[in-house]
């Protein structure tokens, strides 16, 4: 079985080539986006149950559409202009995981601090 399991990465080239950080980076980004949402949905419900103005949900989609989505389109970007070479280097291993890092502190860290935020404001109010 394990030659079998060997044959088949020679044949589709991930053996020889390694990671694609192309496509690492964009399946990062995907499910990124995808877990900002499901915690910024989580969030601002969990806010306004608690008593916060409607404006809150509006002020979530905003920060969403301005901000988050143009900064992983950056990652995505900055990384698919690699060469088919590059791309399976080694040697972007530490890049790659710098801008992983950063992405997802993103992705979980702003829902969190906008929520934080929007409720010390309207406490306030």
């Amino acid at each position: 079985m394990a030659n079998h399991e060997t044959q088949a990465a020679v044949q589709t080239g991930t053996e020889e080539r390694g990671t694609d950080w192309r496509k690492s980076i964009s399946d990062h980004v995907a499910y990124a986006l995808l877990t900002y949402t499901g915690l910024q949905i989580f969030v601002t419900v969990k806010a306004l149950s608690e008593g916060l103005s409607s404006i809150l949900p509006y002020f979530a989609l905003i920060v969403l559409v301005a901000a988050i989505i143009p900064a992983c389109r950056w990652f995505e970007k900055r990384w698919q202009g690699l060469s088919d070479q590059e791309a399976s280097d080694p040697a972007y291993a530490g890049a790659f995981r710098r801008d992983t890092i950063l992405l997802w502190s993103l992705a979980i860290g702003l829902p969190l601090l906008l929520t934080g935020i929007f409720k010390a404001l309207f406490s306030v109010m």
